[in-house]
């Protein structure tokens, strides 16, 4: 039969559990088997030739954890319709998810990638250190189409950007990629606020770890893509193992269920911080995008490592996408592994700091952030490095 179509915030709930009823349950199931018994060997061997030939997930009852499994398989039913795409494949992790897609790429011949900073910075590093055979050129959008070569495999832009927030016009680059890919990391607005795939990327990254699971508690990654795609994303990650847990599948599953009534409240909280934070003489820039969001960065007149030491409601931390405000220093953390060359040409000051922004009472939040940069400007004046 035939999903009708329907809002998002009924999607979240209900994509992926469509069955649950049928099978007289309520809550979804978790699937913890890493293996699954068969007595018809043959029929088993022609459903692994069946997957190895196509990527195809093997019709009939489950082979093996790594394989596929239930629990995750709903999680990404849900995912992809969220998203606007056929599929979703997930992964142990953003960056398993990310090092799948280049190798479907790599493994074709088109190991040159052409990339738009700022990018979340393990994306950066694992892109500019060639570790999986790869070469990258960087530019800015206008040069999209330029840098494209014959052994291009894809074009990646995140937007937001990770950390500055910086936007770019989808519908237009995905005009400059051509026939090449687009890949989209879209973990800062979510299917909530944004779906590229409905602006031509053929493929969307998340890192699940952040808004999907929403409660930082959970790993894991996924590509919503069209099935082609994503039978070479399978074939991929059975190959190289890095399938996501299904206790993190069912959490993420359960995670999706909130999340438009997160990103939502999160947004308002923060944009009403982002105007108090805009009307602040302690703060010199405030950078926050048009499509909105609960990500919030800033730079600071003093020293930013001192409002990292002087909250306390808001917790000093590396991720985002929790329901607790969680603020980092992306030059001494989510970045530093690029170099100042490459936060330099990413537009990443050093008196940066980005905030995610959760689900607390704006008026505590904005106590805490207070006292923390009055502190700031108090401290004895240093080098920020």
């Amino acid at each position: 039969m035939e999903t009708p179509l329907r809002n998002l915030a009924t999607e979240a709930v209900h994509a992926g559990r469509e069955d649950l009823a049928a099978r007289g349950l309520h809550a979804a199931p978790l699937d913890l088997s890493t293996t699954y018994p068969s007595a018809d060997s043959r029929a088993e061997a022609a459903r692994l030739d069946e997957f190895a030939a196509t990527g195809a997930l093997p019709a009939g009852p489950p082979v093996y954890g790594r394989l596929g499994n239930e629990t995750v398989d709903r999680f990404e039913t849900a995912l992809a319709r969220l998203e606007g795409t056929e599929s979703a494949v997930a992964f142990a992790s953003g960056m398993a998810a990310l090092t799948a897609t280049l190798l479907v790429r790599a493994s074709q011949g088109l190991k040159h990638i052409v990339a738009v900073r700022p990018l979340y910075g393990c994306s950066d590093h694992l892109l500019t250190a060639g570790l999986l055979g790869t070469e990258v050129t960087w530019t800015d959008p206008a040069g999209i189409a330029d840098a494209i070569r014959p052994d291009t495999g894809l074009v990646m832009v995140e937007t937001p950007a990770n950390p500055t927030l910086a936007e770019v016009d989808l519908r237009a680059v995905a005009y400059s990629c051509g026939e090449v890919p687009l890949l989209v990391d879209n973990t800062f607005a979510t299917p909530v606020l944004q779906r590229p795939a409905t602006l031509g990327a053929r493929a969307v990254l998340h890192s699940a770890t952040k808004y999907l699971g929403g409660h930082g508690d959970v790993l894991g990654g996924v590509v919503a893509c069209d099935e082609e795609f994503a039978r070479q994303l399978r074939q991929i990650r059975f190959a190289t193992g890095g399938i996501l847990h299904p206790l993190a599948g069912y959490l993420l599953l359960r995670g999706l269920s909130t999340l438009p009534v997160r990103v939502k409240a999160q947004s308002a909280t923060a944009a009403e911080l982002v105007r108090r934070l805009k009307a602040d003489p302690r703060i010199t820039k405030v950078h926050y995008p048009k499509v909105g969001g609960a990500m919030v960065a800033f730079e600071v007149d003093g020293d930013p490592h001192e409002v990292i030491a002087g909250v306390e409601l808001i917790t000093p931390a590396v991720s985002l996408g929790s329901v607790d405000t969680l603020i980092q220093h992306p030059g001494s953390i989510s970045h530093r592994v690029i170099g100042a060359d490459g936060r330099r040409s990413g537009g990443i000051s050093d008196r940066l700091l980005r905030m995610s922004v959760g689900l607390e009472d704006v008026e505590d939040l904005w106590a805490d952030l207070d006292a923390a940069l009055s502190a700031a400007v108090r401290a004895p004046a240093e080098a920020v490095r």
